[in-house]
C-alpha cells in the first residue's frame, strides 16, 4: 500500500497504518542546506553517497522504517525546549564551512559555551549493545563536528560526549549485571583528537567522496564499500561431522578450528566449513541503494 512521497523519496505503508501515524512518522524538516555533503553523508560510504544522489527519487522506504528516527527527533525536541533561553547553550545549530572547493554542513545537537572552549554533545537513541561495545563511527562523527566548529566559528572544542537514550534498557539486567548500563540514559565521553588528526581525517573523507563523484562522471568503477561500511560480520569456521547437518563446534578462526579438528579421535570423519560473515547492512535491507549497487549484486548472484 503506497503512502506517498517525502521530498523525492517513495514512502510505502505496507502494514496499513492509520493516516495519523503515517503523517506523524513521515514529517521531517531535515535539510543539509546548500552544501555538497552533510557531515552524516561525509562519514558514510562514498559509493552510497553517489548512488543515493542518482536514485533518490526511486528510493523506497516503509513508514515503519522511520519509527526510531522520529523517536529520536522527539527526544531532541524535549532537550531543545528544556534549554531555551540559556545563553551558554546552543541547540540544533547547522554550521557550514568550505574545504577543498566543497561546502560541508552539519547540525550539532548541543553546544555548551565555556571560557575554555565548546563542549559538543550528540543525542543518540540506541541499544544497550551499542552502549556496552561502543561504535567507531561515534568517534568519527563527534571529531568531525569538532573540526566543523573550529572551521566555521574559530572557537576551540574542549570536550565531546554522547548522551545515549537506551531504548531497550532493562532494569533487571542492570540489577544483575554491573557491566550492563545502570541507567536508561548514559553519558559516553568521546576522545578528542588533535587538530592535525581532525584535519587529516576530514580532508581524507572529502577527497574520497570527490573521487567517487569523478569516477562516476568518467565511467570508472565506484570504490567498493569497506567491510565496516557494510556492517560485515566476521567469518566463522564450523567443524562439521560427515552426515550431520549441525556443526560440532563453531569457532572464530581457521586456526582454532584446525586445532579442534586435530584433537578429535575420528578426524577423518570431520571437516571444516567456512561460513562467510553476512554484510548486515546490505542483505537486511538497511541500505536504501542496494538494488543499484553492483558490488552487492555481484556478491549475491
Amino acid at each position: 500500500m503506497a503512502a506517498g512521497r517525502q521530498e523525492a523519496m517513495i514512502i510505502t505503508n505496507n502494514h496499513g497504518l492509520p493516516d495519523v501515524v503515517v503523517t506523524a512518522l513521515t514529517q521531517d524538516d531535515y535539510t543539509k542546506g546548500k552544501s555538497n555533503r552533510s557531515m552524516t553523508q561525509l562519514i558514510d560510504s562514498p559509493r552510497v553517497g553517489v548512488l543515493y544522489k542518482e536514485h533518490e527519487s526511486a528510493v523506497a522506504k516503509d513508514v515503519t522504517d522511520f519509527l526510531w528516527s522520529r523517536f529520536g527527533t522527539a527526544m531532541h525536541n524535549v532537550f531543545e525546549h528544556a534549554v531555551e533561553g540559556t545563553e551558554s547553550l546552543i541547540t540544533e545549530e547547522r554550521l557550514y564551512t568550505d574545504a577543498l572547493e566543497w561546502t560541508i554542513s552539519g547540525a550539532i545537537d548541543l553546544q555548551e559555551l565555556t571560557p575554555n572552549g565548546r563542549i559538543i554533545s550528540d543525542y543518540k537513541v540506541t541499544s544497550a549493545w551499542s552502549v556496552i561495545f561502543g561504535k567507531k563511527e561515534w568517534h568519527n562523527q563527534l571529531n568531525a563536528y569538532a573540526w566543523l566548529v573550529r572551521k566555521a566559528t574559530g572557537d576551540t572544542v574542549k570536550q565531546l560526549r554522547i548522551i545515549c537514550i537506551i531504548r531497550d534498557w532493562q532494569r533487571r539486567r542492570a540489577y544483575e549485571d554491573a557491566s550492563y548500563p545502570q541507567s536508561p540514559i548514559e553519558i559516553i565521553p568521546i576522545d578528542l583528537w588533535s587538530e592535525r588528526d581532525q584535519d587529516e581525517y576530514m580532508e581524507g573523507r572529502i577527497r574520497l567522496h570527490q573521487n567517487a563523484e569523478y569516477d562516476r562522471l568518467t565511467g570508472s568503477e565506484l570504490p567498493h564499500c569497506s567491510d565496516a561500511e557494510r556492517w560485515k560480520k566476521e567469518d566463522s569456521f564450523a567443524v562439521m561431522k560427515k552426515g550431520r547437518k549441525r556443526a560440532v563446534r563453531v569457532l572464530s578462526s581457521n586456526q582454532d578450528a584446525e586445532l579442534f579438528l586435530y584433537n578429535l579421535e575420528d578426524t577423518d570423519k570431520h571437516f571444516i566449513e567456512v561460513r562467510k560473515g553476512e554484510a548486515t547492512r546490505c542483505v537486511q535491507d538497511w541500505c536504501s541503494v542496494a538494488r543499484w549497487c553492483d558490488q552487492y549484486q555481484g556478491e549475491n548472484k
